[in-house]
């Protein structure tokens, strides 16, 4: 079985529809903070904006079953923290200068996406949150092929072949390296780390939104991980929410391009 750090409890299961849907029934039935679910198979997987994400046989698939007294959009930057958790589980395998962090929460190898997240909560008595489920699928031995992102996995990028239990072991303890100074000090205890890994910082990138796209240089993040587009015209646009690409890459959705579970 995976060795968890202190305080976490695993769900081990060998097939589910959901990881994250698993975690929020469990949730609603008054499971504990810094419980893990782990499934060998999702039958039901689920991305962002309702996109399927598959998990082939050999990769991983979880979800952390969070209740952090937080207001709803601070608890959206856990994406952060599970980003950086991947990328320094990804180091762990592969040379450092192959993995960076995609805003909002990507994380690459050579370019191609390896991961993916998902964050769902619940807001309890006074709109403070009641519980989070922070899903996340990484590529370990398969991936997912005419993507709008491309994707890799990996054993394909020179990691060779690791297990579920073993990946799921190092992503729980790097992800509660990256918790504890987030519930001290916010995104801004994060910020520095995530830009050191930021993807085409400093670069002309393209940004989706849902009724406009532009483009600009990627300036930065704010202290609470709001991205900084500078436009050509030297204003300054602040994005909450949105997706990334280079310029003149892809365009529309994908299945995998998007977040997890």
């Amino acid at each position: 079985m995976p060795a968890l750090p202190a305080g976490y409890g695993l769900i081990s299961l060998p097939e589910v529809d959901s990881t994250n849907a698993e975690a929020i029934r469990r949730a609603r039935a008054g499971e504990a903070d810094r419980t893990v679910v782990w499934a060998l198979e999702q039958t039901g997987g689920r991305g962002r904006r309702g996109r399927a994400w598959k998990t082939g046989p050999g990769n991983l698939a979880c979800t952390l079953l969070l209740r952090p007294d937080v207001a709803p959009n601070v608890a959206a930057q856990l994406g952060f923290v599970a980003a950086l958790a991947i990328a320094d589980m990804a180091v762990a395998l592969l040379p450092e200068a192959m993995v960076r962090v995609k805003w909002p929460n990507d994380v690459l190898v050579d370019e191609r996406k390896v991961s993916g997240i998902l964050i769902e909560s619940m807001a309890g008595v006074g709109g403070r949150i009641e519980w989070v489920a922070v899903g996340i699928g990484v590529n370990l031995v398969g991936h997912p092929v005419d993507t709008e992102t491309p994707a890799t996995d990996l054993a394909t990028a020179g990691a060779g072949v690791v297990s579920p239990g073993r990946a799921l072991s190092l992503l729980i303890d790097r992800f509660e390296r990256w918790l504890v100074p987030w519930q001290a000090g916010g995104f801004e205890s994060l910020r520095e780390a995530w830009l050191e890994r930021a993807w085409r910082l400093g670069e002309t990138i393209r940004v989706r939104l849902e009724r406009e796209t532009m483009e600009g240089r990627f300036a930065g993040l704010d202290r609470d991980g709001v991205l900084v587009l500078e436009l050509s015209s030297g204003l300054k646009r602040y994005v909450a929410a949105g997706e990334v690409f280079p310029v003149g890459g892809p365009g529309e959705g994908d299945a995998a391009g998007g977040g997890r579970r």
